[in-house]
């Protein structure tokens, strides 16, 4: 029976494909990590290294996303999904700040498949890891994400899977580059990836997958479409009846909500000021639900009557309410007040 070390030394059946595009993508310029070359000899082979502490030895958790570095100069970085991610990648849509697509980099057409493409896009992580530590941080995360879908919204864009796991952030508040397949580690597997705080180093936030985004004509003010479960199977009018045809408008509103449900009120203490905006968001009549424009008006007013020291104040997630961490919240804020650090980094519209 062979050992787990030995399991580690050969690629999984959906690897073995990414390792024989290895040579088409190192000729259009995107190297993909030393496990997924043809030529590849585990870096643990006749030492006495554990492959667990090696960098080739993790294996990517995706079966249809992969890390690379584009070699020019070492970035990392469905018909619909390439025809909607292009519009947004593109001037002017690609120049305006409220934009939180994804962008799209590069669309390479697989040689052996007419029918497959491989979308290179910036390397982002979890917007959830690490843990929000302030009020101000969390208003800068909810900011961007109802500006980023009010944004798709008004460019007659439906999302239609916008759920917690297709919102990502950028590296920005990262001291190391993290290893793609294993987000605690540094890229070089060598120690956790340090980082620091959003406060500090605010981050943007990403919608990603436009698989079954749906783009309309403008006067088409109330598109129909049959329900397609996402990622999120809970929205209530797919329940209620999923072979009605729904605008989907409503449903990414729904969606959105739930995620930021999910996400903060369902895990931080000191976020009730989300409560009632989110719950009218989850109504389960789609037509009772604010539409983006009226959700991101209504987030302006409220951050409007928080002062700075509310900003500051903590939000304090399940794992993370131990004495220790609420002193070094307080040692953080008194630092930040001292080096006039702001609490949040969005501007009000």
């Amino acid at each position: 029976m062979a050992s787990t070390s030995d399991a580690h030394s050969h690629l999984s059946e959906y690897e073995i494909w990414w390792r024989d595009h290895y040579n088409f993508l190192k000729e259009r310029g995107y190297k993909l990590r030393s496990r997924y070359s043809p030529d590849w000899v585990p870096s643990w082979t006749n030492t006495n290294k554990l492959y667990i502490d090696c960098e080739d030895g993790v294996r990517s958790p995706h079966y249809l996303l992969l890390d690379a570095q584009r070699t020019q100069d070492d970035v990392k970085r469905h018909p619909y999904e390439i025809e909607i991610g292009r519009c947004f990648s593109s001037p002017p849509l690609s120049q305006d700040p409220a934009n939180h697509c994804v962008p799209i980099y590069d669309v390479l057409q697989v040689p052996t498949d007419s029918d497959l493409a491989i979308i290179v896009m910036p390397l982002l992580r979890d917007a959830t890891d690490p843990y929000f530590d302030t009020v101000g941080e969390v208003v800068d995360c909810i900011q961007q994400l109802f500006e980023g879908l009010r944004f798709m919204h008004r460019h007659h864009v439906a999302h239609r899977d916008c759920m917690q796991l297709n919102i990502l952030m950028d590296g920005n508040m990262f001291i190391d580059p993290w290893h793609a397949s294993d987000q605690y580690m540094s890229e070089d597997f060598k120690r956790p990836a340090r980082h620091r705080t959003r406060t500090y180093s605010p981050s943007r936030y990403y919608y990603i997958d436009f698989g079954i985004s749906r783009k309309y004509e403008a006067t088409n003010t109330n598109p129909l479409e049959y329900p397609i479960f996402g990622g999120d199977k809970e929205v209530p009018e797919f329940k209620e009846d999923n072979y009605k045809p729904r605008n989907p408008f409503p449903t990414d509103v729904w969606y959105l909500g739930h995620a930021i449900q999910e996400t903060f009120l369902d895990h931080y203490s000191g976020v009730k000021f989300l409560s009632s905006l989110v719950s009218d968001m989850m109504r389960s009549d789609p037509t009772q639900r604010p539409n983006m424009d009226e959700v991101f008006s209504r987030f302006q007013i409220l951050r409007q009557g928080f002062s700075n020291w509310k900003l500051r104040s903590r939000v304090a997630h399940d794992e993370k309410r131990s004495l220790f961490d609420f002193i070094t919240h307080w040692a953080r804020r008194i630092q930040y007040t001292v080096r006039r650090i702001p609490p949040t980094h969005t501007s009000l519209a």
